[in-house]
């Protein structure tokens, strides 16, 4: 088994691919800039990531669940800290792979920038009130929120990132079928901006999807153990994670238990790691590809777990859905989570003059626009200032959501 560090050191003698996303030949962005937007050296990978970071919505992750309710307590991930985790493990495998570490990073820390609070139970909440409006996807409001939302600019709306970024995005997990039934979100924006949904995004995008894995499978069991969801033991019966634990326990004798646990995870993390970065060179390689171009047209995932890691990262996967997603306890403050923002669209529906002036005014008149601006303001909610206006209106909520 490869150390963790040893894609560190691999990439750092690392020269930039031809088959990664070149900033000089990007195919723009959706609205024209004054002296093409340049302020300074950088690149327009740049401008992208420094763009997301200075965002209000960025820093509105900070009170966004990941697992937990945020701040359920300190010491847990929020969607910032996990987006901030998920760039840390971008840039290692793409410094290795000679990819656009710039490119990577935005696309990191940008991947998560739609969900709503509450995580997952909160995009079911505006899921189903909009059931009459199309609907909710927290992948295509992140393109809303960057493109069209987060308007900081005086000549345009939304952030106005770079196409390259944008598609990233866009296929989240690939390709999009051209005869799918798109969420009405991407739909529009992809009619504004195509994103070419039927073709493989670049390798930067792909390394960001498998970062995004390898960061919450392994991060969220340190908050599944810390939260008393999941034992050690149980982890020990998965015969790769058994592996990694007898290897740690021979090096760091006597050590206490809860330091071995980090070394643990830490370990995890660089396993797969390594493997994602040999298994993507081994098909660039077998693949032939050379350019930028080849990678759009190869018809497959380039990036990726081997077929050995894959299967082991789903037997995790599985194991975290049984004992830490759908705990009875995180089950629990799900259904009171939906609840909540369920009442609360519904009471901004029936009295608009509840909203915040600006969204007042920017109120449309007509179906189903009208409903969608009220979830844009609920999507863009932190955990605890959805809390408190569902207070202000209803009173305390059950105790489960009250210690936010």
């Amino acid at each position: 088994m490869n150390t963790p560090d040893a894609a560190l050191r691999d990439s750092e003698t690392c020269v930039r691919a031809r088959y990664a996303a070149d900033p000089a030949m990007s195919r723009g962005r959706e609205f024209g800039e004054p002296g093409g937007g340049v302020r300074g050296p950088r690149s327009a990978f740049q401008r992208d990531r420094d763009r997301v970071i200075h965002s209000i919505a960025f820093r509105r992750m900070k009170h966004k669940a990941q697992v937990f309710v945020a701040p359920y307590g300190d010491h847990y991930r929020t969607r910032l800290t996990h987006s901030l985790e998920v760039a840390q493990v971008g840039r290692v495998i793409a410094r290795s792979l000679g990819l656009d570490e710039d490119l990577t990073e935005a696309l990191c820390l940008a991947h998560d920038i739609g969900h709503a609070p509450f995580g997952h139970a909160g995009e079911d909440a505006l899921d189903a009130a909009l059931g009459g409006h199309g609907g909710f996807d927290h992948n295509a409001h992140t393109l809303r929120v960057l493109m069209r939302l987060e308007s900081p600019y005086c000549t345009h709306d939304g952030l106005n990132l770079s196409w390259e970024m944008l598609e990233g995005l866009a296929k989240h997990n690939g390709p999009v079928p051209t005869d799918a039934k798109l969420p009405w979100a991407l739909e529009e924006l992809d009619r504004a901006f195509p994103f070419d949904l039927g073709r493989w995004p670049s390798l930067e995008a792909q390394v960001a999807a498998v970062a995004d894995d390898i960061a919450y499978d392994n991060h969220d069991i340190e908050d599944g153990l810390r939260a008393g969801f999941i034992e050690l033991d149980q982890l020990l019966a998965m015969d790769f994670i058994a592996d990694q634990w007898r290897a740690i326990e021979r090096r760091f004798p006597g050590t206490p238990r809860e330091r071995l646990q980090r070394e643990l995870v830490r370990g995890q993390i660089g396993w797969m790691v390594n493997d994602v970065i040999a298994e993507t060179k081994g098909r660039i390689a077998s693949e032939g590809i050379e350019t930028a171009h080849d990678v759009r047209e190869a018809g497959m995932a380039l990036s990726g777990f081997s077929r050995g890691v894959t299967e082991a990262e789903r037997v995790l996967k599985r194991f975290m859905y049984d004992h830490v997603y759908y705990h009875p306890a995180q089950k629990r403050t799900a259904e009171l989570a939906v609840d909540l923002l369920k009442n609360l669209h519904g009471a901004y529906a029936a009295d608009p003059a509840l909203l915040p002036d600006d969204w007042q005014a920017a109120l449309p008149k007509a179906q189903p626009a009208r409903a969608r601006h009220i979830a844009d303001f609920l999507a863009g909610m932190t955990d605890r200032f959805a809390i408190r206006q569902y207070t202000a209106l209803f009173g305390p909520p059950p105790e489960e959501l009250s210690n936010v």
